[in-house]
C-alpha cells in the first residue's frame, strides 16, 4: 500500500509555490506567510484508511481517505474540492476539482525524501 512514504517529514524547499498559490487564485495577503512556511507532512495509515496531517505556523490542515474513492476537502487555502487519491507507481497521487478546474499533487519517495510536485 503506501508503506514507504508512513512517517513525518519535513519540508526543505518548495519551487514556484507563490506562482502555485497564485495560479489558484490565493491573495497576496495569504500567499506571503504561505511560502514562506515549512510545514511537516505526517502520513499515517490504519487498515485501508490514510490520514495525511499537514503542519506549519501559517495553517494546520487533516484528510483521511480511502485510496481510489472520492472525497469532501477543503484545502488550506479554503478550497472545497472533491478529491481523489491513487497509488499509482509508488507515487501518491491527489486530483483535486472545484469550480471546473483542477490540480494534481503527486507525493513520492526519492532518495530517502518526500518529494512533492503539482
Amino acid at each position: 500500500m503506501v508503506d514507504h512514504l508512513l512517517g513525518t517529514w519535513k519540508s526543505t524547499s518548495c519551487e514556484n509555490f507563490d506562482a502555485y498559490m497564485k495560479e489558484l487564485g490565493v491573495g497576496l495577503a495569504t500567499r506571503k506567510p504561505g511560502k514562506l512556511a515549512k510545514p511537516s507532512m505526517t502520513i499515517s495509515a490504519d487498515g485501508n484508511m490514510v490520514t495525511i496531517k499537514t503542519k506549519s505556523a501559517f495553517k494546520n490542515n487533516e484528510i483521511s481517505f480511502k485510496l481510489g474513492e472520492e472525497f469532501d476537502e477543503t484545502t488550506p487555502d479554503e478550497r472545497k474540492t472533491k478529491s481523489i487519491v491513487t497509488l499509482e507507481n509508488g507515487s501518491l497521487n491527489q486530483v483535486q476539482n472545484w469550480d471546473s478546474k483542477e490540480t494534481t499533487i503527486k507525493r513520492q519517495v526519492v532518495d530517502g525524501k518526500t518529494v512533492g510536485g503539482v
